[in-house]
């Protein structure tokens, strides 16, 4: 398996209890690559996320990352192995202030390189920068999700996995969260990302996965799915 492939998944199915939701996926994503995972709600694709990151264990089916087997490995080694997850809401702590939520997920770097600081973080949202001392359960919604992204990469991930990553945010917050991602491949930390803007993944996508029933029903280049009419009309409505 290369170096170059920091998460790995092959032949995963995945059940709650007696529902067989995953049938067979395969998805991986390279060092620095944006992938982004589509499909209409209920398709499987938070039930993906959830067992690349060992919060469900597949019954069948495999999950490396950086090469070592993390099959159904409990989710804080998954996370030690360089991969963070920002969950649709954020997930962040309310009663705990901005700052509070930065620095306790701030871990240096495991090939011991330089990666992202404190101060980094808050010159890539210089918002959180104005409530540090704010809790928060009182910020925004983008400001939430900025704390939230920001926290991960506190984690110094080779890998942000980000669901929902824009849903319900105002356009203008929307368009800094997807200047950030750019930003996030140019530092060379790999994103999968879920969410329904198709026409921004479209273009900031190296590859698009189209998911339909559990099953992967595409895998490609964001040019080749466009001009795929009955894949974008059938399974993404568009």
């Amino acid at each position: 398996m290369s170096g170059f492939v920091t998460i790995e998944a092959k032949g995963i199915h995945a059940y709650y209890d007696t529902s067989h939701v995953l049938h067979g996926i395969d998805l991986s994503v390279g060092r620095g690559e944006i992938v982004s995972l589509m499909g209409r709600n209920g398709m499987g694709k938070t039930t993906t996320l959830r067992t690349l990151l060992g919060l469900i264990r597949p019954r069948q089916g495999t999950v490396h990352v950086h090469g070592k087997d993390m099959t159904g490995a409990p989710t804080h080694l998954v996370a030690q192995a360089g991969i963070a997850m920002v969950p649709e809401g954020g997930g962040i702590f309310p009663r705990l202030t901005v700052h509070e939520n930065l620095v306790m997920a701030a871990r240096p770097r495991r090939d011991q390189k330089t990666g992202w600081t404190f101060e980094q973080i808050l010159e890539l949202f210089p918002r959180l920068n104005e409530r540090l001392r704010n809790m928060g359960a009182n910020l925004s919604g983008g400001e939430r999700q900025m704390l939230a992204i920001g926290r991960a990469l506190m984690t110094n991930p080779d890998l942000l996995v980000l669901d929902e990553a824009t849903e319900g945010l105002a356009p203008l917050i929307r368009q800094e969260m997807w200047a950030t991602i750019r930003r996030l491949r140019s530092s060379g930390v790999a994103v999968l990302v879920v969410d329904k803007d198709i026409e921004t993944l479209a273009t900031l996508a190296d590859r698009c996965v189209v998911i339909a029933k559990g099953r992967i029903v595409y895998s490609g280049t964001p040019a080749a799915l466009a001009a795929d009419r009955e894949v974008m009309l059938r399974h993404l409505g568009v």
